[in-house]
């Protein structure tokens, strides 16, 4: 598959206390043949963030339609596992709802974050959401001593499927703790309650632990085709060589996936607002195409366009 950059889409206005930064993580929505719901998260002063969306038209996503003025999700009761940030993750539609995923966030004493994840509900085709509960699907336990990041969630017949950001460990690099992370599977029969069976999806290449992150998988033709963003162990913020990039990965079971990178053929631009890192994709297909929608430099900072690829 050949893909080729379209360009930027949208980065926050910055005119409410909840989203003075970043636009992460865009995550569509097909609302109708004509338009498509694009779900990100931005951050207030303190650094924490809430979900919001913009519509656009289905296939041209830069024909911006409406910028929701208001967060989706607020902060969690102090305490809670996302008392300190909302970061949406994955969003499908489930009868007649509409099934939001998200990350909630805390603040750690020794490492810099921890992440759970959390379900919101919709059920006015996802312009308004609740909070399934306030606790975790997912979370540390004996098995998993460490956080879990982003993760895709597809409905596979008769079985949930969830693929997600599975944490190794933290390691210190230059006196500041780094979390180091594969891509994991999980299996469920309603969607909720999750079995973890110690299957790594994505794994690092000759052992060489970084962080494999946020998995966009589309099922075809019996194929699960995944991709993914994946980055050095350290220095990769502002360092182009270490920094994110975007991988591709293929399983014909859908637990356990066989890596080829080298087949998605797009790197950071010479300058611009993707010229440091191209992270956190997200895939649909439309029309025999696919539309991989991305966060560029600073993780979302700079906002987020697309690309298009075609057999």
């Amino acid at each position: 598959m050949k893909w080729e950059k379209k360009g930027f889409i949208y980065n926050t206005a910055g005119d409410h206390d909840w989203n003075r930064t970043y636009a992460c993580g865009p995550t569509v929505l097909v609302v109708s043949d004509k338009v498509w719901r694009i779900y990100f998260d931005s951050r207030d002063d303190y650094n924490h963030s809430r979900p919001t969306y913009i519509d656009v038209e289905a296939g041209n996503p830069k024909n911006i339609l409406y910028v929701h003025d208001r967060p989706l999700l607020d902060l969690g009761k102090i305490g809670t596992f996302d008392d300190s940030g909302i970061t949406i993750s994955t969003i499908l539609k489930v009868g007649d709802e509409v099934w939001m995923y998200y990350l909630g966030w805390t603040v750690r004493n020794t490492v810099s974050y921890h992440n759970s994840t959390g379900l919101a509900i919709s059920k006015d085709g996802g312009k308004t959401f609740q909070k399934f509960s306030e606790g975790p699907l997912l979370s540390p336990n004996w098995k998993h001593p460490y956080c879990n990041g982003a993760v895709d969630v597809m409905q596979d017949g008769s079985v949930w499927r969830m693929w997600y950001t599975h944490f190794v460990e933290w390691r210190v690099y230059s006196k500041h703790p780094e979390p180091l992370y594969n891509i994991a599977y999980a299996e469920s029969k309603n969607g909720i309650d999750w079995d973890r069976p110690d299957i790594i999806s994505v794994d690092f290449i000759d052992n060489q632990k970084g962080g494999i992150a946020r998995p966009s998988v589309i099922k075809e033709n019996g194929v699960y085709r995944m991709w993914y963003t994946y980055r050095g162990a350290a220095d990769y913020r502002t360092n182009k060589a270490h920094s994110y990039r975007i991988g591709y990965a293929e399983s014909t079971d859908g637990k356990v996936f066989k890596r080829m990178d080298e087949q998605f053929n797009l790197q950071p631009s010479d300058t611009g607002w993707d010229s440091i890192m191209m992270t956190y994709p997200y895939v649909l297909k439309y029309m025999g195409k696919y539309f991989m929608f991305y966060n560029g430099n600073g993780f979302g900072e700079s906002g987020f366009g697309y690309a298009i690829g075609e057999e």
